[in-house]
């Protein structure tokens, strides 16, 4: 047996979630009620949300993805189809395709090459005519720049749909990410800081636009399942609109409530890794993640390094393999959505329209972040990176 698969260094699961008893439990409680799809513990889910959200249940809607909440959110805002949606070339391919399924025609604003989230600036120099809504996205955790965001939006009469697929917890100046916007959209996909496997959120100020999209996401229909077949007796639906398939089910809402429970502490606990992180490599030919803004709130759901070849001594990529040789996941976050090449072929972007986005989408590493890693787990990433860093350069 070599020394990679011995147990003591088995492969270190990039974003790996920490499930609890508690989830398992009320998962088969879930099995033997027989209400797997949308019904009770959903609409639990949902006025927990709402509560640390400090938002009323009718403010949210619970779906299956956060793609889904994007998507919809921009469905239900009433936005004419053709119409221009501001939105960042740091981001997840799903923040663009949500754009672009709803009619919508997505333009690009460059990241500050600090914080890594869209830049106001670039925001205000991108608006046309036909600009109608913006999509800012709280990359990592850490809040975009809402106020100058805002003034924007409301100077000329913009929709804002923040995605918070990183950022639940989220803060900025006070308030929460999620709630500045007309929609706020989060994700609880299985490396998520709040995990159902798949999942997502939609909150919203306006009570009707919640409600709308809640018909939205589930077929158009005027009454969902659990309404339909609850023990009340059978209730009869009308289809209003031409909806979607994106209902939460009861089963993914079941993980869903203990994580949401222990999402402060999972916090804290990630917030030490975080330190721990920033200490360790602080001597390093490297990028670290800026510092939190006064007054704000980091969700520190991914922790970034900058891995720049003519400082480190090795490429990006070769650094991604050095780890993976280690038995230690890493992520890309992202690759500059102008890189990939259906972009490219269908809007005519090349990388270099927005050079913050393409230097950082070159360079950055996601290092493991979870709570559910051990001290032995972040010691083993801490001197990975150091080891492979040492190979080229005077680093003990």
């Amino acid at each position: 047996m070599s020394r990679k698969d011995t147990p003591e260094e088995p492969f270190l699961i990039f974003g790996s979630p920490l499930i609890e008893q508690a989830e398992i439990d009320e998962v088969v409680s879930c099995m033997k009620s027989a209400w797997l799809g949308t019904g009770p513990r959903v609409a639990q889910f949902e006025r927990d949300f709402a509560a640390y959200q400090a938002l009323t249940p009718v403010q949210v809607a619970a779906v299956n993805s956060c793609t889904a909440a994007l998507h919809v959110s921009m469905v239900a805002a009433g936005l004419e189809p053709g119409s221009e949606v501001i939105t960042t070339p740091m981001t997840f391919c799903a923040s663009i395709n949500a754009i672009i399924h709803a009619g919508l025609t997505p333009v690009l604003a460059d990241v500050d090459h600090l914080t890594q989230n869209i830049d106001p600036a670039a925001i205000e120099a991108a608006i046309t005519p036909r600009t109608r809504a913006i999509l800012p996205v709280h990359f990592a955790g850490r809040p975009c720049e809402m106020d100058a965001i805002m003034k924007i939006a409301h100077k000329h009469n913009l929709v804002v749909i923040e995605d918070c697929a990183h950022a639940i917890e989220t803060e900025y100046r006070g308030k929460k990410a999620g709630t500045f916007g007309d929609f706020g959209c989060f994700s609880f996909y299985a490396t998520k800081n709040v995990v159902t496997g798949e999942g997502g959120m939609i909150i919203g100020r306006d009570e009707k636009n919640i409600a709308r999209a809640k018909v939205l996401a589930l077929h158009g229909m005027s009454k969902d399942a659990w309404h339909r077949f609850g023990d009340q007796g059978y209730k009869h639906y009308q289809v209003v609109e031409a909806g979607f398939k994106y209902n939460m089910m009861d089963l993914q809402a079941a993980i869903g409530i203990h994580q949401l429970a222990r999402v402060e502490k999972n916090w804290i606990r990630r917030g030490i890794i975080w330190r721990r992180y920033m200490e360790a490599f602080a001597d390093l030919p490297i990028s670290l993640p800026a510092t939190p803004a006064p007054d704000t709130k980091h969700a520190h759901h991914l922790f970034t390094i900058m891995i720049d070849e003519a400082r480190c001594g090795i490429s990006r990529d070769a650094f991604l393999d050095a780890m993976n040789a280690l038995r230690i996941g890493t992520g890309v976050h992202y690759l500059a959505v102008p890189e990939h090449p259906y972009y490219q072929q269908r809007f005519g972007w090349i990388p270099e329209q927005w050079p913050n986005a393409m230097h950082i989408g070159r360079q950055t590493v996601s290092l493991p972040m979870s709570p559910k890693l051990s001290e032995e787990d972040v010691t083993r990433v801490v001197n990975a990176v150091r080891q492979i860093l040492a190979r080229e350069n005077d680093v003990g």
